[in-house]
């Protein structure tokens, strides 16, 4: 990938790291899901097939950035935001992500509606 992507930054994401957050999904992706600096579109390299997409993303993603990267692709993991929301409230009591952290990702990385979900389990949960 890195060749391939001529040095620029990427990372992978999608169905692996979401499913991984704890916050319900169990999607899956025939292709990895791959952000770049450089290129979009569907490429086989190796013999297996990425889709790559240029949008913004941090230099070291956190799992906070993933939390707001599986709500902006909610529809492609096929889950409901509004349980992706109520799942997140639990998680966030439960301490299971930094919450100063999730809303600075939100507001950087996160649409509008994004920024809504992320501020609502937040405010669920205190100050």
């Amino acid at each position: 990938m890195r060749a391939f992507l001529d040095g620029g930054r990427f990372v992978f994401t999608g169905p692996e790291r979401w499913n991984a957050l704890g916050l319900g999904t169990t999607a899956l992706f025939a292709a990895p899901l791959v952000y770049n600096t450089k290129r979009s579109g569907s490429f086989e390299l190796g013999g297996r097939r990425y889709v790559l997409r240029r949008v913004a993303f941090p230099a070291r993603p956190s799992a906070e950035w993933f939390v707001v990267d599986l709500f902006e692709n909610a529809d492609r993991a096929g889950a409901a935001p509004e349980e992706l929301a109520r799942a997140l409230r639990r998680a966030v009591a439960a301490k299971a992500f930094d919450g100063d952290r999730l809303r600075d990702m939100a507001r950087r990385y996160g649409t509008r509606r994004t920024q809504a979900f992320v501020e609502s389990a937040l405010e669920a949960n205190g100050p």
